[in-house]
């Protein structure tokens, strides 16, 4: 490994530390440096470790020496933007935003974009940064079927679905979307027992709207009735 493969390492071992003034030497030693990242052995670049690790300042000062690391996607198809949202990590996800919004709609080889990773891990304020930068975002669906209310109730986040479905209710083929099991938001939460969830969707809706009543409410009782039953029959069994 020549010197140049050695400032590679450099730069790779000090994104897993987080130190700026590492990079700041090898940006003196080799003003290129980041722009031979490409050429590297490695699946991904320093701004995605630092991204997923959390650290702050170091994703700042590799925006602000080569802002198009912010374009660059790992192994997976991933972009920083994916990591950080996953991770939670809101300044960061707000430095990676202020470069590059574009990568809001860009899917991962899972067909994952970043809203789609923070409602799975219930990244509250992370949703709400990703939304208001890429509303369109909010549309885009998991393998062309599950939308973000589907996540939101498989994975059990209720904070993530009072900020999402609000907007969204008066999007009546949005809101109606069937899951790949042909599961509406309210069928799914029913079937998965989540009370708190089921009386939000509930409320949400305007039962009484002069426009009659949205799909997704036709056979509500049913649904409402096929739960309560259920509990019922399992009642000894939950652990109060």
């Amino acid at each position: 490994m020549g010197i140049r493969g050695d400032n590679t390492q450099k730069l790779f071992e000090a994104s897993l530390r987080g130190c700026v003034s590492t990079l700041d030497t090898l940006l003196k030693k080799d003003p290129v440096i980041l722009g031979r990242i490409s050429l590297s052995s490695f699946t991904e670049t320093p701004l995605h470790i630092a991204s997923l690790l959390g650290h702050l300042h170091f994703t700042v000062a590799l925006l602000d020496h080569k802002p198009d690391l912010s374009d660059e996607l790992n192994s997976q198809g991933q972009a920083p933007l994916h990591l950080a949202s996953a991770e939670g990590h809101i300044m960061i996800v707000k430095a990676l935003l202020r470069v590059n919004a574009c990568v809001c709609l860009v899917p991962d080889q899972f067909g994952r974009i970043p809203l789609h990773l923070a409602v799975m891990r219930g990244r509250v304020e992370v949703i709400r940064e990703l939304v208001h930068a890429r509303p369109a975002s909010v549309k885009e669906k998991l393998h062309g079927q599950e939308t973000v209310l589907h996540l939101c109730i498989r994975y059990n986040h209720l904070q993530a679905l009072q900020l999402l479905l609000p907007p969204a209710i008066n999007e009546s083929e949005f809101i109606n979307s069937a899951d790949r099991n042909g599961h509406t938001i309210l069928q799914l939460a029913v079937s998965k027992k989540q009370i708190e969830l089921i009386y939000i969707i509930i409320c949400e809706f305007e039962i009484f709207s002069k426009k009659g009543l949205p799909i997704i409410l036709i056979n509500l009782e049913f649904y409402i009735n096929y739960l309560i039953v259920d509990l019922i029959i399992n009642y000894d069994r939950i652990e109060l």
